[in-house]
């Protein structure tokens, strides 16, 4: 019979007095979750990537034997060659927008919580890529943290992205002999510490370069399917858009909402955001704006298939002005609004 075996734990032969264990409470840490991004724009490195997210169960609900020739072929031999281009129009000379704005985040976090009196670790670990989970995990640990709270930067819950993450938390803890307690914040999508710099985000935009006839919040799409199997997902897009038109409501512009980033022949959540922009200039729509609020950070998603993609539809059908209002990333009000969410889930910890 084989043992399973645990990751090593380092020995230390403390002998540690009772009373003095007892005046010390354990150390929390925070773990920031994205969903990661390719280490370098070049095929090599995104095929790297798209081999890690696309073999995973809860992204594509297929049985692996079917799925994975066709992951390893089709996929994998034609994607990484064609998304390279795209993602050279947005890489940062820092590096990967999704990385520098996640770091940015996890910094500006600290300096936050401190500020409030908290001595709190935060590191940053990615679902698929660089910086792993691993790797966030284990640098808490290095900091003596017993107790740690993960964070899924996903507003909205899905079993695609916060779910996944959460598995692979409990996977990479469930090697450990010794395993810290742990928390996860499941979403936060309309959360006031979210709700309100968002809000106060748009208005800036719009105070800055006018208002437009129309809002449209691009969410990042998922399979219908997965929505009928009792994925929450489109119910807290819904929550999201129904929050921001309140916080918006003095306003007067008009907010609808679509689906992005639609991946294969099923049928997903509709309506798709770019056969509704070109409707929209059928219509005589001129002027909109764009914004991702599924997304707390810019990526692919935001910066090159909303901003640039989306845009040079819109304007080839007719539209005259295309806005796109940029993510949150580490603007200062949504660091405390994020702050103000993590020390509401670390009470009793803390």
């Amino acid at each position: 019979m084989l043992l399973k075996k645990y990751r090593p734990e380092p020995y230390h032969e403390d002998f540690v007095r009772s009373e003095s264990f007892a005046q010390t409470a354990p150390k929390v840490g925070v773990l920031l979750i994205n969903l990661g991004t390719p280490d370098a724009p070049e095929p090599a490195a995104i095929r790297r990537y798209l081999a890690q997210f696309l073999s995973d169960p809860r992204v594509v609900e297929l049985p692996p034997v079917l799925w994975q020739p066709i992951l390893r072929t089709a996929v994998l031999g034609r994607r990484p060659q064609k998304l390279a281009p795209r993602y050279r129009s947005i890489w940062l000379s820092e590096g990967a927008p999704l990385l520098v704005y996640s770091e940015q985040q996890v910094s500006q976090l600290q300096q936050q919580l401190k500020e409030q009196g908290l001595s709190v670790p935060v590191a940053l670990g990615m679902r698929y890529g660089s910086p792993s989970l691993q790797h966030g995990l284990d640098e808490l640990r290095a900091q003596g943290c017993e107790r740690i709270l993960a964070v899924p930067l996903y507003p909205q819950y899905a079993a695609s992205t916060t779910a996944s993450a959460v598995d692979e938390v409990n996977r990479l803890l469930g090697e450990l002999r010794r395993q810290p307690e742990l928390r996860y914040i499941n979403s936060f999508c309309a959360h006031q510490g979210y709700i309100e710099p968002l809000a106060n985000h748009i208005r800036a935009y719009w105070q800055k370069h006018g208002q437009p006839e129309r809002l449209l919040l691009s969410f990042h799409g998922i399979p219908k399917q997965s929505v009928v199997d009792g994925d929450p997902y489109h119910k807290e897009c819904m929550h999201t858009r129904y929050a921001l038109e309140q916080a918006l409501a003095d306003t007067g512009v008009p907010i609808f909402h679509s689906f992005q980033s639609r991946f294969g022949a099923a049928e997903w959540l509709k309506p798709y955001t770019e056969p509704l922009l070109k409707e929209w200039a059928a219509q005589g729509i001129k002027n909109i704006h764009v914004t991702c609020p599924g997304f707390i950070v810019d990526c692919l998603e935001t910066l090159e298939e909303i901003d640039i993609d989306y845009r040079q539809v819109f304007l080839e059908a007719g539209g005259e002005q295309f806005g796109y209002i940029d993510c949150l990333n580490a603007q200062p009000e949504w660091i405390r609004g994020l702050a103000n969410i993590v020390v509401q889930h670390l009470q009793g910890w803390i």
